[in-house]
């Protein structure tokens, strides 16, 4: 395809799920609030926070960018400093970049996100993975940390630089015992990484009260930002490693390579921040529907994996039901997207039958309803 081809093409780029509802677990806890839309609007051009820069990020006072990073955003993390990012990804990468040096270890959960895995890598740290309990639960025992710490003292002779759990994990959504974690990795002088993508800014969830001494967020997925952005906390006693400054830019922190989320990102992420602190302290609601969504889901057929009853809105579903159903469908396996498609239901990927998961973070009692009517009416079709 030539340029001019291209060119020809972008004025029909438009998003298709506009007045849909939306169960992606990966949108619903970035839906932009409407005072971040403005945001986004008022500050969409380049860089544009960088006309108040006085030499890095965290220091720009108009916009109130430094009052957010140096005091709200550690209180809402419970660390006592914080930082923002690009991403979650990035969090943990400056984190495991400042703490570990090629050939480290770093124990991590079975149900940790690849992102996880690729960060370690990208210093080249050695991976211990502690095991998860298989189906139905894909649960992960704070004991296992123990085991996994002694297999690597007992392997290299060091203990692990690291270690990471993951709450909730993105598949399943289940809630790990993180405080027992890390009372368990704290007896090996272990530090520990909290990643929150599903929870910093969807729940109430504080790393000092945890027992993390790192914590890591996304803004896309869990803040209602506009991304890439992510969050990252950390207690004092991490903070001379992690915030090294440049010597050649005294103002430049390395691991961020100077700046980090430098325009819309971060002032979406600043409008939206009111709105996510008081929704985190409606939590138990959207337990409350969750599980009423699970339960009325596997009233046809469905089986919801992971924690029962379930604590958080994040859910994976076995959907045999479906998957015999898809069988004799003309459309195959492609049926049921096509399905919700028409029913303005927004969130399953194409081609899956068998299982999914979804989200219903946020969304109001009449619009899951409207989701379990529309299961009902594809099953018994």
């Amino acid at each position: 395809m030539s340029i001019e081809q291209y060119l020809n093409k972008i004025p029909s780029i438009k998003r298709s799920t506009h007045g849909t509802i939306n169960i992606d677990p990966l949108q619903r806890g970035g839906l932009l609030t409407d005072e971040a839309k403005k945001a986004l609007i008022e500050w969409g051009d380049g860089y544009s926070i960088c006309d108040f820069c006085p030499g890095a990020l965290d220091m720009i006072k108009t916009p109130p960018i430094h009052e957010f990073i140096h005091s709200a955003l550690p209180e809402f993390l419970g660390t006592d400093k914080a930082r923002v990012t690009n991403g979650a990804r990035e969090s943990k990468f400056a984190i495991m970049h400042s703490m570990a040096k090629k050939g480290d270890w770093i124990v991590l959960d079975k149900n940790a996100h690849y992102t996880s895995y690729v960060a370690a890598e990208r210093v080249a740290m050695n991976i211990k993975v502690v095991p998860r309990l298989e189906s139905p639960d894909y649960s992960i025992d704070p004991q296992g940390y123990g085991t996994a710490i002694e297999e690597v003292i007992s392997e290299s002779g060091t203990t692990p630089a690291l270690a990471l759990i993951t709450y909730p994990d993105g598949n399943y959504g289940n809630l790990p015992d993180v405080q027992k974690i890390a009372a368990i990795c704290h007896e090996y002088n272990v530090p520990l990484i909290l990643n929150g993508a599903y929870s910093v800014g969807r729940m109430p969830v504080k790393a000092d009260k945890l027992g993390a001494d790192f914590i890591v967020g996304s803004g896309h997925k869990s803040m209602a930002s506009s991304g890439p952005i992510g969050v990252l906390g950390v207690s004092d006693e991490y903070t001379d490693r992690l915030f090294i400054k440049s010597s050649n830019n005294k103002a430049k922190e390395i691991e961020f390579l100077g700046c980090s989320a430098r325009g819309a990102t971060i002032m979406t992420m600043i409008a939206s921040f009111p709105k996510v602190v008081e929704r985190t302290k409606h939590w138990d609601e959207e337990v409350e529907k969750a599980r009423w969504f699970s339960s009325q889901m596997e009233s046809l057929g469905m089986i919801q994996m992971g924690d029962k009853p379930h604590n958080h809105d994040l859910m994976f579903f076995e959907t045999p039901v479906l998957y015999e159903k898809s069988k004799t469908e003309k459309k195959g396996r492609y049926f049921l997207y096509k399905a919700l498609k028409a029913r303005k239901i927004h969130g399953i990927k194409p081609g899956l039958t068998k299982f999914f998961k979804l989200s219903t973070f946020g969304l109001p009692m009449e619009e899951l309803q409207v989701v379990v009517d529309a299961f009902t009416e594809i099953i018994n079709a």
